[in-house]
C-alpha cells in the first residue's frame, strides 16, 4: 500500500512540475508567475481542489507521443474568494507553451459545465501560445467548444479572464465574450494577427505591444476593463472584483458589513458645482463621497473617460455607477462612452445590480466624425441598455442634462425609477444662450434684448423645477444629503420587480 501512496505522490510531483524547473525558471525570469503559483494567489488558503491533474493528450502526429505531460498545459478545478466558490482554470506557459489541444479544452469545457450547473463563477487565467499546431482541426474544434460555452453562460454566472501571457488568433475571441478582462502590463498581448503577418499584410511595422498590449487594449480599443503592474496585483484585483458580484444570475450580490453610517452627511458637495456653468469638476469626488468607505471599483478607466463607470457599495450592497465626466469632454457622450456605459449598464442589469446614475451632460459630441461613425446608434445602445433594465435605477441630475442626453442618461422616462436633481441642476433642450439665439433669430442684433431673453429662459428652463413641477424629478434634494437620499431610494427598491414583454431575445443596435 505505501508503495502506490509514494507513486501518487510522485506522479503528482511531477504534474505539479509542468514543463520542468528549467521552464519555470524562464516564466519567473520574464517576470510572471506559474500557473499554480496564480491560483494560490487567487483562491484562499487551501481552498484549491484540482480535476484532470493526470489527464495528457491523445496526439501521436509529428512526434507528439514524445512529448506528454501530465495535465496538458492547463490547471483546473475550484477553489474559494473570501468563502464564496469559483471555477477556475489556468493555462501553464510551461508546457508546449501553454498551447490548446483537444484534452485541454476538453479540461476547460469539464470546469465551464460545472460552473453552470452548480452557479458559480469562471476565472480563466490565460498565457497560451494558442491552438496547437500539431492537432490541426482538432485543436479548433477544442477552441470552438469553448466559445459555445462562453456564450451560454453569458448573463447567467460571472465570467472574468485574466491575460497573463500571450493570447493570439482565434484564442483571443473568447475572453472576449466574458464579462471583465484584466491585462498586465508588459507582459501580455491580445491580437486576431500578429506583428509578423501585419507587416505581410498592410506593410504597417508595429510591436506585439503596440499593436495589443495592456496600454493599447485598456485606453484604444476598450478589449480590456483594467490593466495591473504585475501578476500578482492583477490577481488581487480580482479577488476585489468578485466580492462585489454575485455568484450567478438567481442570486444577490453580497452583503459586506458596513461601518459608514447610511445618513452620513457631506457639506462640501454643497459647493461642489462651481459658480461659472463652463467651469468643469471631477465627477469622481462626488462618487468616493456617497460610496460606502469612499470605495469605487472603476472599470475600463483609461477608455473613454468622458464617462464613469465601475462599483460601489451602500449599506454595504452592491451598486453600479454610471457617471458624466465634467473634466472631459465637458461630460458629453460620444460613440465610445455610450458603448462603454451601455455594456455596463447590461452586465448590472443581466446580475440584478442596482443602477446610479450621476448625470452632468451638455449633449451628444458633435461632429462629421462622430456622424460618419455611427453616433446615432451608439447613442441608441446606451438609451436601449437603460430602457431594458429592470434593476433598481436612481438618478441624480448634478448639473447640465441637456437636450437627447438628459433622456439617454437614466430619464424618468425610459423607465428609471426614482430621479433626483440637485437645485443647481439645468433641465433643457440646450443651454440658454444656444435657445435663445435660435428661438429669436431676428434679435440678434440687439445685445440688450438677447440678454434679457437669455435671463427669462435661464430662469424659466436653467432650473430642475419645470421637470418637478411635470413630475419628471421626484424631489429637488441638498447636495449635502445625497447619500442619505440614494441610500433610502435603493432600499425602498428591494422589493421591485419588473417584467419586459416575451420575446425569444431583443435587438439591441449593434
Amino acid at each position: 500500500m505505501k508503495d502506490i501512496l509514494d507513486q501518487l505522490e510522485e506522479r503528482r510531483d511531477q504534474a505539479r512540475l509542468g514543463g520542468g524547473q528549467a521552464r519555470i525558471d524562464r516564466q519567473h525570469k520574464n517576470g510572471k508567475l506559474t500557473a499554480r503559483e496564480r491560483l494560490d494567489v487567487l483562491l484562499d488558503p487551501d481552498s484549491f481542489e484540482e480535476y484532470d491533474m493526470f489527464v495528457a493528450h491523445r496526439s501521436v502526429d509529428f512526434g507528439m507521443e514524445k512529448q506528454k505531460f501530465p495535465g496538458d498545459g492547463v490547471v483546473t478545478g475550484w477553489g474559494t474568494i473570501n468563502g464564496r466558490q469559483v471555477y477556475v482554470f489556468a493555462q501553464d506557459f510551461t508546457v508546449l507553451g501553454g498551447s490548446v489541444s483537444e484534452t485541454h479544452g476538453q479540461k476547460i469545457c469539464k470546469i465551464m459545465d460545472m460552473a453552470m450547473q452548480n452557479g458559480a463563477p469562471v476565472i480563466g487565467l490565460n498565457d497560451s501560445g494558442g491552438a496547437r499546431i500539431q492537432e490541426g482541426v482538432d485543436s479548433l474544434a477544442a477552441y470552438g467548444e469553448v466559445f459555445q460555452r462562453n456564450i451560454e453562460a453569458s448573463g447567467v454566472i460571472p465570467q472574468i479572464s485574466v491575460i497573463m501571457g500571450p493570447c493570439a488568433g482565434g484564442a483571443v475571441y473568447s475572453p472576449a465574450m466574458t464579462d471583465f478582462i484584466f491585462m498586465v502590463r508588459d507582459s501580455s498581448y491580445m491580437f486576431v494577427t500578429g506583428p509578423d503577418v501585419v507587416k505581410t499584410v498592410t506593410n504597417e511595422t508595429v510591436t506585439a505591444e503596440e499593436l495589443g498590449g495592456a496600454s493599447t487594449h485598456t485606453a484604444k480599443s476598450s478589449v480590456a476593463d483594467a490593466a495591473f503592474e504585475n501578476d500578482v496585483e492583477a490577481l488581487a484585483e480580482v479577488r476585489r472584483l468578485v466580492d462585489l458580484l454575485p455568484l450567478n444570475n438567481r442570486e444577490k450580490p453580497p452583503v459586506r458589513p458596513s461601518f459608514d453610517a447610511h445618513d452620513r452627511i457631506d457639506n462640501s458637495l454643497d459647493t461642489l458645482i462651481p459658480d461659472n456653468p463652463n467651469t468643469p469638476y471631477d465627477m469622481k469626488e462626488l462618487i468616493t463621497k456617497l460610496a460606502d468607505e469612499g470605495d469605487f471599483f472603476e472599470m475600463q478607466e483609461a477608455y473613454a473617460k468622458n464617462i464613469l463607470t465601475g462599483f460601489i457599495r451602500l449599506e454595504g450592497r452592491t451598486v453600479g455607477v454610471v457617471a458624466n465626466q465634467p473634466m472631459v469632454l465637458a461630460g458629453c457622450i460620444d460613440i465610445a462612452a455610450s458603448r462603454k456605459a451601455a455594456r455596463f449598464v447590461r452586465f448590472c442589469d443581466a446580475f440584478e445590480i442596482p443602477l446610479l446614475t450621476l448625470v452632468d451632460v451638455p449633449g451628444f459630441l458633435p461632429g462629421t466624425s462622430q456622424e460618419w461613425n455611427g453616433v446615432i446608434k451608439h447613442g441608441a445602445k446606451l438609451l436601449y441598455a437603460y430602457g431594458e433594465a429592470t434593476v433598481p435605477k436612481v438618478t441624480v441630475i448634478t448639473r447640465k442634462a441637456y437636450g437627447g442626453a438628459y433622456d439617454v442618461m437614466a430619464s424618468k422616462h425610459i423607465r428609471s425609477d426614482i430621479n433626483y436633481a440637485w437645485p443647481t441642476a439645468e433641465i433643457a433642450v440646450m443651454g440658454a444662450k444656444g435657445a435663445v439665439e435660435i428661438i429669436f433669430r431676428n434679435e440678434i442684433g440687439d445685445a440688450e434684448a438677447i440678454a434679457a431673453r437669455t435671463a427669462d429662459y435661464e430662469e424659466k428652463f436653467a432650473t430642475p423645477f419645470k421637470a418637478a413641477e411635470k413630475g419628471f424629478i421626484d424631489e429637488v434634494i441638498m447636495p449635502h444629503s445625497t447619500r442619505r437620499r440614494i441610500t433610502r431610494a435603493f432600499a425602498s427598491l428591494r422589493g421591485k420587480q419588473q417584467k419586459m414583454p416575451w420575446k425569444k431575445h431583443n435587438n439591441i443596435p449593434l
